[in-house]
């Protein structure tokens, strides 16, 4: 008995799939690269924007410097009393707002993406908060130096991270509760933080008042080299957890899945964001709202769906400078702590987001 013959066989190509993104890729026998050219192009822009910014806060303040000087200066050429406003005054200044703005962006990118939601930065689930506590009771009560503060700064901050999560856990870490807990906590730390100012003497007051509104004066090269070895630790690892962070976005059992050690990369980002939270604190005070802004203008701007660490790194950075850039020219000569325009701008931000994030739920 003879079977009836086969009908001609359907060739079905599997193509490429066209996820609306242009990806370079290139590969190796050992290694490969994927390059996502929007992220890319992105990047590139936000460093030619806080490039200008940077120029442009070397060149205007008490004495104005034309900006072909400024670049001459940079260059090695450039006047004695011109070197020493732009090269000695200025720059350090500008660099560690460079820095500054990058480690809270990519803390907050952490932070957002741990908890899955655009509020869980640092300055709102009451890390910077601890931060800020550590760096107070080392300030005010045992008078420490700079070291001091800073791991002050840094205890306070992973105690509190610690305390939040302790409290928010039930069966596992929701976003909704890790928010509403870190929110009471920073409460709670933001009261005891002013009994503490009010405890302490005058000079001390008003020195932990100034630092406690986030400030670059009197920033420069002796605090500029510790904080740029710290980074170059810190900003490494945490760019290599980025990997591992979007396989978390998938869900924990996902993650699981694939090969993720769900805690170990969880505990490990927590403790890098709260390292970068400390080090910016301990510097220059809390500045508040680069954490939660950066991340998400960035995610906005790339159309990621995941976390975007580098992008924020650069954007965050930019927002800083420029940040610094209007409390010093706004009200010239008087200088308005940065911390103070943060809050000013990042509070408008703020608000568009909850009003947003209640349309979305309702």
């Amino acid at each position: 008995m003879s079977g009836a013959p086969a009908g001609p066989r359907t060739r079905v190509d599997c193509g490429r799939v066209d996820f609306g993104r242009t990806v370079l890729v290139s590969r190796g026998p050992r290694w490969s690269l994927r390059l996502d050219v929007r992220t890319a192009v992105s990047c590139a822009v936000f460093g030619l924007l806080t490039a200008v910014a940077v120029l442009v806060s070397l060149a205007y303040g008490t004495y104005d410097i034309p900006l072909g000087e400024v670049l001459r200066t940079l260059t090695g050429g450039g006047e004695g009393g011109t070197r020493k406003i732009v090269v000695e005054w200025r720059l350090p200044r500008v660099l560690l707002a460079v820095l500054f703005g990058a480690a809270l962006a990519v803390a907050g990118a952490i932070f957002q993406s741990v908890s899955r939601n655009p509020l869980g930065s640092p300055d709102i689930i009451g890390f910077s908060s601890g931060s800020y506590t550590g760096a107070l009771v080392v300030m005010l009560l045992s008078g420490g130096g700079y070291y001091q503060v800073a791991a002050g700064s840094l205890i306070g901050g992973i105690a509190t991270a610690f305390l939040v999560f302790v409290l928010a856990y039930r069966q596992g870490t929701r976003a909704f509760q890790l928010i509403i807990v870190g929110i009471a906590i920073s409460a709670m730390l933001g009261a005891f933080n002013t009994w503490l100012v009010l405890r302490a003497d005058i000079e001390e007051a008003m020195l932990a008042a100034v630092w406690g509104g986030g400030s670059l004066n009197s920033l420069g090269y002796d605090q500029l080299w510790p904080v740029l070895g710290i980074l170059a630790v810190l900003v490494p690892l945490t760019l290599a957890t980025g990997p591992a962070l979007r396989q978390l976005e998938l869900g924990d059992d996902a993650a699981s899945a694939l090969g993720t050690r769900v805690n170990a990369v969880r505990l490990t980002a927590v403790v890098l964001g709260v390292a970068l939270t400390a080090l910016v604190t301990a510097s220059a005070g809390p500045i508040a709202f680069i954490s939660l802004v950066a991340p998400q203008i960035t995610r906005r701007v790339t159309r990621s769906a995941s976390v975007a660490l580098l992008p924020s790194a650069v954007l965050g950075a930019f927002l800083l400078v420029l940040a610094d850039l209007i409390g010093q020219r706004l009200f010239a000569p008087v200088q308005l702590p940065v911390g103070i325009v943060t809050v000013s701008i990042g509070g408008l931000y703020f608000v568009w987001l909850l009003v947003r994030e209640a349309r979305r739920s309702a």
